[in-house]
């Protein structure tokens, strides 16, 4: 499980392949698909701040964050805090229901 930044020809991305990852059992004990659109919205609703300033290019099988390289390290960061602990994840996705926020997965 590795978090990629990537830049090319002046554009920047961060890459997450998804599946395998310490968190995926606590996703789908809440009714949910760990794939790329899931933890999009999960950086949707966890860090509304940094994702308002990003665009998003998520697949099944990856999450992927384009923007500048300063907010795509402050993702990075805030992402690598969840996807290794099921107990942050299963905490998220509580208030994110409680708030009525619907991930699309």
């Amino acid at each position: 499980m590795t978090i990629h930044l990537h830049d090319f020809d002046g554009e920047h991305s961060l890459t997450l392949d998804v599946g395998g990852l310490a968190a995926d059992a606590a996703v789908v004990a809440a009714g949910h698909e760990p794939n790329g659109h899931f933890w999009e919205g999960l950086v949707r609703f966890s860090w509304p701040d940094i994702a308002g300033h990003v665009d998003f290019d998520s697949d099944a099988g990856m999450f992927c964050a384009v923007g500048s390289s300063s907010d795509l390290a402050r993702l990075k960061t805030a992402v690598e805090s969840v996807i290794t602990s099921p107990e942050a994840v299963r905490d998220i996705i509580a208030r994110a229901e409680t708030s009525g926020f619907e991930f699309d997965d």
